[in-house]
């Protein structure tokens, strides 16, 4: 069910999130009152070439007594309304480019922030959640509902409490020059209010609609591209189109809804301000021909009156307008409220390095509740031993040693890494006892050093060399255009399988772990490529603990255990018939199984 928040708790969210920025804020917020004195000041060069130079009238104000030979002089007159216009401008035209500026900088600094907290929460989250979501989702709201922050701080709230302001400069002007034209125009307020609370919860409603459905549009892009080379091999091209086609209309249908909703609340609020301004305009004629007003006087009124209305339509046309924005940050900080399916306790224990024991208690997990995986699977394993985990796919074993690391926590039962329950650790220091190399290596669009230093960064180039070299990668990695300093590409499509594979072995040397995780690292490489890897396998598994998920004989014998699942249970434990390599052989290594 999607989380839902007031206005002012998003509000306060926003401000604390805004907290480092306050003064920034604060400068813009001044910045913004200026209007209102520029636009009192805007309409009185008009006042006093009307009243003065083309009337008989005395100059406004203090101006008379500042400027008294000027109502004597028309071209006097003339060149003062020509010189406060000039000088208003510039005051405006200036304020204006340090308002830009201003806004610019905050709000991107805001987003900047917010969008490396969505990214580090993204990261918490286990990948339960990201299963479940997927990661389109969590792209999607990192990428553009954290945008609703800026809009909210700088280009919502601050115009917002600006607009305020300026309604009750111009109100109180209006009134000093007839107060019953002030009354007159104000009668609008509550319509407008009245007509920014009916359209607010559609306006929220249909955003909420439009961000999911955009997301979803994301997720086909995310999965096209990802898949790009199975895309092509099949020809599917243009099948795929048309199914980006077909999820991104039920979008643009969202926003068409949407946009009409919008112009239903703008065609509404223009009507009834166009009502307010005839209204003042009726009156304000007949005051004139009474002799109430003067017509430069009457020209005053009717351009606060535009000054007046424009902060109401501001303030309605936000306060619905914004909905849109608000719908995107409550998105944005319902992922910051998940909560994760794998926490760490406030008394988590510290680990140096592990001895490398480790123990499954009648564990039990399933991704969901109709789908079990594993059923309560116990067995032990001492440090330095050697196991091979062998079954069907979808019998469980990567499942099984995805639990050992915590990317999942079971649902029932323990695993315990030397005697200890794995939940009582700190999970950046579990997470250190482990080296894993998959069956397809996954590689950053970065350097080939980084990429092996990525276990330990900070390594260096000595122990990077050292480690590609125990991995027999050195070799290969010396002859690329750059060396150690070549980008492998995204995803490491500049290189082969089984460079790819070797560089995730030099990775986990580097590593160093006392616990190491292979995940088929034979399955996609070739005969020749694998004698390669076998040969670095033996000495990265050399006085570690093992777990090796392998369909390959040839590793088979590398191992001193064999864990064989068959639909998430343990049914059979030996030793391999042939070969065993010198691993913890005569280690007190038994199954617990139930």
């Amino acid at each position: 069910m999607a989380v839902t928040y007031s206005d002012l708790t998003l509000y306060r969210r926003l401000l604390a999130q805004a907290r480092p920025y306050w003064p920034h804020l604060g400068l813009l917020f001044a910045l913004g009152l200026l209007t209102t004195p520029i636009a009192l000041l805007a309409p009185l060069p008009l006042k006093i070439v009307v009243d003065t130079v083309l009337g008989t009238r005395s100059l406004p104000g203090p101006l008379d007594g500042w400027f008294p030979a000027i109502a004597q002089s028309p071209g006097a007159g003339l060149a003062l309304a020509i010189g406060l216009l000039l000088a208003v401008t510039l005051v405006s035209l200036l304020q204006g480019l340090a308002n830009s500026w201003l806004r610019a900088y905050v709000g991107e600094q805001i987003v900047l922030g917010f969008r490396a907290r969505l990214l580090d929460q993204g990261q918490r989250l286990s990948l339960s959640y990201h299963d479940s979501k997927g990661t389109a989702d969590s792209s999607y709201r990192l990428q553009h509902d954290a945008l609703a922050l800026r809009y909210l701080a700088v280009d919502g709230v601050i115009p917002f409490v600006s607009a305020a302001v300026s309604v009750a400069a111009m109100l109180w002007v209006t009134a000093r020059l007839d107060w019953s034209l002030a009354l007159v125009a104000l009668t609008v307020s509550p319509a407008l209010f009245l007509l920014s609370r009916a359209y607010r919860r559609r306006l929220r409603s249909q955003s909420r609609t439009v961000k999911k459905l955009e997301s979803s549009a994301l997720a086909v892009v995310q999965e096209i591209l990802g898949a790009l080379r199975v895309v092509k091999a099949f020809g599917q091209e243009r099948r795929e189109t048309e199914r980006f086609v077909a999820r991104s209309r039920e979008g643009v249908i969202a926003r068409l809804r949407l946009a009409l909703i919008e112009g239903r609340f703008g065609l509404w609020v223009g009507l009834t301000t166009a009502l307010g301004t005839a209204a003042v305009l009726y009156i304000g004629v007949r005051h004139v021909r009474d002799g109430a007003l003067t017509l430069g006087e009457l020209l005053m009124v009717m351009s606060y009156l535009a000054q007046l209305y424009n902060p109401l339509v501001t303030i309605s046309r936000k306060a619905a307008g914004l909905q849109s924005y608000l719908a995107s940050a409550e998105r944005a900080f319902s992922l910051l409220d998940e909560a994760p399916d794998v926490p760490e306790r406030s008394d988590a224990r510290r680990l140096e390095r592990a001895a490398g024991a480790v123990e499954l208690r009648h564990v039990s997990f399933s991704y969901d509740a109709g789908r079990p995986v594993l059923h309560d699977v116990s067995f032990e394993i001492v440090p330095g031993a050697r196991v091979a985990i062998v079954g069907a796919t979808g019998s469980g074993k990567t499942t099984l040693v995805s639990l050992l690391n915590r990317c999942y926590d079971p649902v029932a039962g323990a695993v315990l890494l030397d005697g200890v329950d794995a939940r009582a650790y700190r999970v950046a220091d579990l997470r250190r006892q482990f080296a894993i190399v998959l069956q397809h290596p996954l590689l950053f669009s970065t350097s080939i050093a980084e990429n092996i230093a990525y276990g330990r960064p900070g390594a260096s180039h000595r122990d990077i060399e050292a480690a590609a070299a125990s991995a027999g990668a050195h070799d290969f990695i010396v002859r690329l255009p750059r060396g150690y300093d070549t980008h492998a590409g995204e995803l490491g499509q500049k290189l082969s399988g089984g460079e790819r594979q070797r560089i995730a072995l030099a990775r986990a040397f580097l590593r160093d772990a006392p616990v190491l995780i292979l995940d088929e690292p034979t399955s996609s490489v070739d005969l020749k490529t694998e004698a390669v890897i076998l040969e670095a396998l033996e000495r990265l598994m050399r006085d570690r603990t093992v777990f090796l998920i392998t369909h390959r004989p040839s590793t088979w014998t590398m191992c001193d255990l064999w864990l064989q699942l068959e639909r998430g249970r343990v049914i059979h434990r030996e030793a391999p018939a042939v070969g065993a390599a010198s691993g913890a052989t005569g280690h007190d290594t038994r199954d617990r199984e139930r």
